[in-house]
């Protein structure tokens, strides 16, 4: 059983909560409307695809900020990875 605000995984008890921020290249300010609305469902599909609990997140016009908790198995590499991996980034792709 954890105690303030930390996790238990089994044998493992942790508390890695992660600010990862996506930029557009040369931070154009392609994340406005109908395309912000598509950005947000991908990141929550991965999210949950791999138990990650998402804290916060919030679409700009240049920029994606996501603070999230992710366990020591998956860990934050394979999530970001797959976050950009998704249509994620082909959403973004199609205004420049």
């Amino acid at each position: 059983m954890a105690l303030g605000g930390y996790t238990s995984n089994h044998n493992v008890i942790y508390f890695r909560k992660y600010h990862v921020v996506w930029t557009p290249k040369y931070r154009r300010s392609v994340l406005v409307g109908e395309v912000a609305n598509r950005c947000q469902t991908p990141l929550r599909q991965v999210a949950a695809k791999y138990d990650a609990e998402k804290i916060a997140l919030a679409l700009m016009r240049n920029r994606v900020h996501l603070l999230c908790e992710v366990g020591p198995p998956v860990g934050v590499p394979r999530l970001v990875k797959n976050i950009q991996g998704s249509s994620f980034v082909s959403t973004v792709g199609e205004r420049l």
